[in-house]
């Protein structure tokens, strides 16, 4: 138990992120910048690597997080409906339904797939990685419809749908660690 206290310890703490002119947002792998523009009604828009948040007048700190929170909760919607689709598409030969998703923030893991519901939880925080890893996700959790535990046959079958998720399960985990 003293050991994994002493590796919390060396941990670097999370920085808070920053919702300023410049602040950096991270959307589906790509670094965009945060710029205000002016503007009748509250929106966000992306244009060539910004992230442009228009408003009457420049707004607060709380104002620009709650939109953007918002933003990215849209956005995931959208985004994780077309890949969940592509994603049970790919595997039509398993003969796996494609269970309901939902989307919501979760602290230690990138999904979830629950056998009582039959739901998979997909974590928000996806969104800001590249497509990729979304779509590893997805089929992570679509094999254990099929393979419950993670032994050799659960990765064979993820294996045979990304065959390069050892990589991005490593992308995955450092941004864990990067995170918290």
């Amino acid at each position: 138990m003293l050991k994994v206290w002493k590796n919390l310890d060396t941990r670097p703490t999370p920085q808070s992120q920053d919702y300023g002119h410049g602040a950096v947002f991270m959307y589906l792998g790509e670094a965009l910048r945060l710029e205000f523009a002016s503007a009748p009604h509250v929106s966000i828009h992306l244009h060539e690597g910004l992230l442009m948040l228009v408003a009457p007048e420049l707004p607060s700190e709380e104002t620009v997080r709650r939109t953007i929170d918002a933003w990215y909760r849209k956005q995931a919607q959208h985004i994780v409906s077309i890949r969940s689709t592509e994603c049970h598409r790919m595997m039509k030969e398993e003969n796996i339904p494609l269970p309901p998703i939902t989307i919501r923030p979760m602290k230690t893991r990138w999904g979830s797939y629950s056998y009582r519901t039959k739901r998979i939880a997909i974590n928000l925080n996806l969104i800001k990685m590249p497509l990729a890893c979304l779509d590893y996700v997805i089929i992570h959790e679509l094999c254990h419809i099929k393979v419950r535990h993670h032994g050799a046959n659960f990765w064979h079958l993820v294996g045979k749908y990304v065959p390069d998720y050892l990589t991005l399960r490593r992308l995955l985990n450092n941004y864990n660690d990067q995170t918290s």
